[in-house]
């Protein structure tokens, strides 16, 4: 019989212990006229928000697993925008599915929403360009890249816009939504080394074989030319005034290349000079047909 009453009394005072934690958790906070929250409302929020933050740490790591050291640092600054964003996401469904009058909240916010995306419009779209150079490795410290016809050698590449410096020591700030929507040269891809070229004519009449040879010499003596491939000689057209040739070789460093390029032009005119071969200008032949 005592036991009997013993269990009974538990019974009431756990059946208590649930009601007054039951009352508890049904308890309300109100935010506004429209918004209002419960602390179990509450702690299932902050549940989401912590599963959040584990699924994307997770999802982070396998993102840069494959990238440097450097660039991972940089793609860490643009999970901190990611990862606030998914969060403001994971919140608002959350609140909807307990029951909150989510669209109050997007009406209390809606200017405010609608303001700082127009004010961050370009910022994203830097920062998602800085993410897809990171990610495909399009772009890399060191190369020569051209776009929007500028020219350099690329020095750092941050999240929002890359760094490079022209030929002249100029420092060239690229915004990286310029990838996006201009076409990117870049000219060290597929190596340090690249063909360039000097195009010139010489005069109908010219001995084509002495100019080949001349036109060889004076790319094979130039220090800067690797002779691994070698210069080699085109005859691209018969011009309108002249017999047009172009000299092709090889450079180390095709961003100093405008150097080489001038001493070979020199040395091509020093040359023809002394064999006298000649470049011609333009001619026209004028007929002038008198009338009676």
């Amino acid at each position: 019989m005592v036991q009997k009453l013993e269990n009974i009394e538990q019974t009431i005072t756990e059946s208590g212990m649930w009601e007054v934690t039951k009352n508890f958790l049904g308890l309300h906070l109100n935010l506004g006229r429209d918004i209002s929250i419960s602390i179990l409302d509450f702690l299932i929020i902050i549940t989401a928000i912590f599963l959040t933050t584990i699924v994307l740490r997770i999802v982070l790591k396998i993102i840069t697993r494959n990238l440097p050291e450097e660039d991972k640092g940089k793609f860490g600054v643009f999970y901190g925008y990611f990862r606030w964003l998914i969060y403001a996401i994971i919140l608002l469904i959350t609140l909807h599915n307990v029951g909150i009058n989510v669209t109050a909240v997007f009406a209390a916010s809606a200017a405010l929403l609608i303001g700082i995306g127009l004010a961050l419009q370009t910022l994203f779209q830097d920062i998602i360009s800085g993410v897809f150079i990171l990610i495909d490795q399009s772009v890399h410290v060191g190369d020569i890249i051209e776009i929007d016809g500028k020219v350099g050698r690329v020095e750092e590449i941050k999240l929002r816009t890359t760094r490079a410096v022209t030929i002249d020591n100029k420092v060239l700030v690229i915004p990286n939504h310029l990838y996006l929507e201009n076409s990117l040269y870049n000219w060290t891809q597929n190596g340090t080394t690249t063909r360039e070229n000097v195009a010139v004519g010489v005069a109908y009449g010219s001995d084509v074989q002495l100019v080949k040879k001349l036109l060889l010499q004076a790319a094979r003596t130039h220090e800067a030319v690797i002779s691994e491939p070698e210069p080699t000689v085109v005859f691209t057209d018969f011009g309108d005034s002249s017999l047009n040739f172009k000299i092709v070789f090889t450079l180390a460093d095709s961003f100093k290349a405008q150097f080489p390029k001038s001493d070979i032009r020199f040395e091509i005119d020093r040359l023809f000079r002394e064999h006298n071969v000649s470049i011609p200008f333009p001619q026209r032949d004028i007929h002038i047909i008198e009338k009676k």
